[in-house]
């Protein structure tokens, strides 16, 4: 009994010494899943190209209402910040690229568009509900997220969480 009883601590030391290391070795940070995509000018985008970029995905799609109203600051953001090494990438999710095309003819954006056909992100993010935010900070790590419309002053929140302040970033309207 007595060998029984020894061989049951040290299991379930090892145990409690795994536990310990798991917790302590975790950084906090989630990589960001490997991914490919193609916008739909031809230019490719991998993790291996965003190394020491920051990097915004946009999940949208045409009928989302939130999406819309969304896309000109979203579209301002990317623009403006694209000097500091933000990459906007807006990925249609499961619409056709002629309806892609002719909701573009109307509505214009000034980033890059991918077609879910051109990428293996949507799966990835399970993008299910619009629009979608994830930023991926420089080291490749998945720095913030959010599910759903917020506005300007979150999105702006969400890529300062990646360690890129901008000028109208709710942070800086206190400095003043």
């Amino acid at each position: 009994m007595a060998g029984l009883d020894v061989l049951r601590r040290i299991v379930s030391s090892v145990f409690w010494f795994a536990a310990v290391c798991a917790l302590g070795a975790t950084s906090g940070k989630e990589p960001a899943p490997r991914f490919s995509a193609r916008t739909i000018e031809g230019e490719k985008f991998s993790n291996e190209s965003i190394k020491g970029k920051i990097v915004l995905l946009e999940f949208w799609t045409t009928w989302c209402k939130f999406c819309v109203d969304e896309a000109p600051f979203v579209d301002k953001i990317g623009h403006e910040l694209a000097d500091k090494g933000l990459v906007l990438l807006a990925i249609n999710v499961g619409e056709s690229k002629k309806t892609v095309k002719r909701f573009l003819d109307a509505h214009p954006r000034n980033c890059k568009i991918v077609l879910m056909e051109d990428t293996n992100l949507a799966a990835m993010y399970q993008a299910t509900v619009y629009p979608i935010y994830v930023v991926i900070d420089r080291e490749g790590n998945i720095a913030a997220t959010q599910r759903g419309a917020g506005g300007e002053p979150a999105l702006r929140g969400l890529i300062a969480r990646a360690g890129l302040d901008s000028p109208d970033s709710p942070d800086d309207s206190d400095s003043d």
